[in-house]
């Protein structure tokens, strides 16, 4: 109902430069972009905050990070308009400096995905976690799979924590690339130990499945920094899976209504996660620029 429809909070507007230095070549792997000109989707979750490609080119020279993914948010459905005008910018002025993963149905004719996949298109995004974001059905993800094979595309999932063990049967008959964000929400209170996060290591070290260790404030029981008690997490997805890991902002953080993060503090988390240059590098640059085919 438009009752439930909630507004989330705004970005923080005024990011704080980083005290630690990105590689160059940094790639932030889920962002959105939304303007009042994109019409939403009557079945969404949520009123996004206005966050321009403006505001995000700032952010992103404040944090010193080069290119960037655009991830189809739930309120657009399957309208990309959004993130594909934003990629279709970006890589004009600069390119090859933007790719995105939108969200589709099966109705979408080879020459419509040849089309996206020539602007830049890496994946398909399944969302699970937000009305609006599943247009396709768990049962037809084989279709989906044969569909999007030829372009060496992946699926990216979202989903609550808690729903990872009983979709680990759909996770481990899918035989192209996947990627999960934000920790799988698993969280971080829970401990590596945890039947959730034992499930994901299981995933990431099949080969298969690449992780983003986005969105630290989404799984932190405390949801400001340091984000201490995500620490484990990450360090135990880069020792299980070093080159399957990745990492994004996820700005402007939507579908928040207390507190939404200064992205500075994400990315020094991420200094404090990871103090290897060379490891910092293969997971800013390296990894992410291969899988998505930069």
């Amino acid at each position: 109902m438009a009752s439930e429809i909630r507004d989330c909070l705004p970005p923080v507007r005024t990011p704080r430069k980083p005290t630690i230095v990105l590689p160059r070549g940094a790639i932030d792997t889920h962002v959105h972009v939304f303007e009042k000109r994109y019409p939403l989707s009557p079945a969404r979750g949520y009123d996004p905050p206005e966050s321009t490609l403006a505001d995000l080119q700032h952010l992103h020279a404040t944090l010193g990070i080069d290119r960037v993914v655009f991830t189809q948010p739930s309120v657009y459905g399957t309208d990309n308009s959004a993130i594909l005008d934003a990629m279709a910018a970006l890589n004009a002025a600069t390119p090859n400096r933007a790719r995105a993963v939108v969200a589709i149905t099966l109705d979408i004719s080879d020459d419509e995905l040849a089309a996206l996949d020539a602007q830049g298109v890496r994946g398909v995004r399944l969302n699970t976690d937000n009305r609006g974001g599943m247009p396709i059905d768990v049962g037809r993800i084989g279709e989906l799979e044969a569909r999007i094979r030829p372009f060496g595309w992946h699926i990216e999932w979202l989903f609550p924590g808690k729903d990872i063990i009983d979709l680990m049967p759909v996770f481990n008959a899918v035989k192209v690339p996947m990627s999960i964000g934000h920790f799988a929400y698993q969280p971080a209170s829970a401990g590596v130990k945890a039947p959730g996060f034992q499930a994901l290591l299981e995933l990431v070290r099949g080969g298969n499945t690449w992780v983003k260790i986005s969105g630290a404030n989404r799984v932190s029981a405390t949801d400001l920094p340091p984000y201490d008690d995500v620490k484990p997490l990450a360090q135990a997805l880069i020792e299980a899976a070093p080159d399957r890991v990745m990492w994004g902002t996820d700005w402007p953080h939507p579908n928040k209504y207390v507190v939404n993060p200064n992205d500075g503090d994400l990315v020094d988390a991420f200094g404090d996660w990871v103090t290897d240059e060379t490891l910092r590098r293969k997971i800013m640059v390296d990894t992410p620029a291969a899988f998505y085919r930069f």
